[in-house]
């Protein structure tokens, strides 16, 4: 079992930053690759970002590339993802998942993951 618990978020203006954490417990963290998702209101869960188990693969959305960084750290097992350039259409419930076994890869899809954390609203106002 593991359990995500997700902080960060929070209220900010357009163009501004937040940095969202989700810290893991109860297994070797390195044996998951972790994900972002975000489910704005009236809509499904849609993929935002992913980092395999080592780190050194990611994979972003479309619509957040080049302003969303992914990132982990396997000591503090914790996933981060900076996001930069915020835009309204960025405002959602944003929660992180586990995807056991995904050392070097990563994986877009949510029914894929194992574990999901309670999530964290994210406000951007134009």
């Amino acid at each position: 079992q593991v359990q995500l618990v997700e902080s960060g978020g929070g209220l900010v203006q357009a163009g501004g930053s937040l940095r969202l954490s989700c810290a893991a417990s109860g297994r070797t963290f390195s044996n998951y690759a972790m994900g972002w998702f975000r489910q704005a209101p009236g809509k499904e869960r849609a993929f935002v970002a992913a980092i395999s188990g080592s780190g050194s693969v990611t994979k972003y959305a479309d619509s957040v590339k080049g302003r969303f960084t992914i990132s982990r750290d396997n000591t503090k097992n914790t996933v981060y993802l900076q996001m930069n350039s915020l835009k309204p259409e960025d405002t959602a419930v944003y929660y992180c998942a586990a995807d056991y076994g995904r050392y070097r890869s990563t994986r877009h899809d949510e029914n894929e993951y194992d574990y999901w954390g309670q999530g964290t609203q994210v406000t951007v106002s134009s």
